[in-house]
């Protein structure tokens, strides 16, 4: 290894692929994982490139080592929450908005504490799973601040009186209390294992079905009920136009397993 390469500063997000698997990584450990703008940078490229990518069945999203999954703004800088005022939108939203253009399946895989900004990345995941030592908050109001753009993206997750408590109190719940108010999904004792088996849920599933559905699913959330209604009757007609609808229903009539195109 040459001395350039030892002195190199380590990535703040590490990608792996394992098969139709992304795993994403806030390598940021020392500092909690929190949010710097190299990890929306790598975090906004990496969901834009694997959106655009058939082979990418789902995404995970976590944290490196076993204490924080992310502990939201980096306070210690003391520029985390200094902006350009200039641009109309900031890169966090922005991060948040292509999310609700995801057609991938997206996974947090919460290993630790989610605080404050930590709480939007685990929010915007279509799927939570998260180890029994994991805890929740929003402690903004402690530092004089308040949860503004996590808002966006917790908004609808959890009943209003649970999310009016998280952010007034800014006092964090445990797993089993995140889990209770429909926060996460799941807790797992072995953390990978529950995600796997999360995967493995989902990923024997016909691809088409999953990729128009979150479409659908996104673009719904905010139409009122005629909207929805109209909007949905539209689309069941396009997915029973789809390869994998002919396939899903020919194995069924067949009894054999599924081959999805992915089409």
């Amino acid at each position: 290894m040459t001395t350039e390469a030892q002195g190199a500063a380590a990535p703040e997000l590490i990608e792996r692929r394992h098969g139709g698997v992304l795993w994403l990584t806030i390598n940021r450990e020392a500092r909690r994982n929190a949010i710097s703008p190299g990890v929306l940078a790598g975090l906004t490229e990496a969901l834009t490139r694997a959106n655009a990518d058939r082979s990418v069945r789902a995404i995970v999203l976590t944290g490196a080592g076993d204490k924080a999954f992310c502990a939201g703004a980096d306070l210690a800088t003391g520029q985390s929450f200094k902006f350009d005022y200039s641009e109309p939108t900031q890169n966090i939203a922005n991060l948040f908005r292509l999310t609700r253009q995801l057609n991938v399946p997206l996974i947090a895989r919460v290993n630790g504490a989610c605080m404050a900004g930590g709480m939007g990345l685990m929010a915007m995941c279509d799927l939570a799973v998260a180890a029994p030592h994991a805890i929740f908050g929003l402690p903004e109001v402690k530092v004089g601040l308040f949860p503004a753009q996590v808002l966006s993206v917790l908004h609808g997750l959890i009943g209003a009186r649970a999310l009016a408590e998280l952010c007034i109190t800014g006092e964090p719940v445990t797993a089993q209390q995140a889990l209770e108010i429909g926060l996460i999904n799941r807790v797992s004792d072995d953390l990978d294992a529950g995600v796997q088996a999360l995967l493995n849920r989902l990923l024997d599933k016909s691809p088409a079905a999953i990729r128009r559905g979150l479409y659908l699913m996104k673009r719904i959330a905010a139409m009122s009920f005629e909207e929805r209604a109209a909007f949905t009757e539209s689309q069941i007609g396009l997915f029973a136009l789809t390869e994998d609808a002919a396939e899903g229903q020919a194995a069924f009539r067949e009894k054999r397993k599924p081959n999805w195109s992915g089409r």
